[in-house]
């Protein structure tokens, strides 16, 4: 069983330095994740939308062809969490507290 090679091990003191605490940056990467997420889906849904056709002919098999290489190529991208993790140490997150009972912001 081969180890993928997006998997890093991850000093947690250095992901904790920025907010002091592990869990505060749980929260703020998992929310950045979740936004590149709703990003990359979005743009792959406009890019697949562009075959979508009610008609069916013999071009449908080179549009199959093209939509597979598509969906492929954000296969192979680098996942939503680790996106996140490299900006996050990067330091190019901004991410505040909105008060007491309200949830972090985060932004790119």
């Amino acid at each position: 069983m081969a180890v993928q090679t997006s998997v890093i091990t991850r000093d947690l003191d250095k992901l904790s330095a920025p907010t002091g605490n592990i869990y505060e940056t749980v929260a703020i990467l998992s929310q950045r994740a979740r936004q590149i997420a709703v990003d990359l889906k979005e743009e792959l849904n406009a890019k697949l939308a562009e075959f979508a056709t009610t008609v069916d002919n013999l071009e449908e098999i080179f549009e199959n062809r093209e939509q597979i290489e598509i969906s492929k190529f954000y296969e192979r991208m680098p996942k939503p969490t680790t996106i996140a993790t490299e900006e996050f140490l990067e330091g190019k997150l901004n991410f505040r507290y909105r008060g007491e009972d309200e949830p972090l912001e985060t932004k790119a």
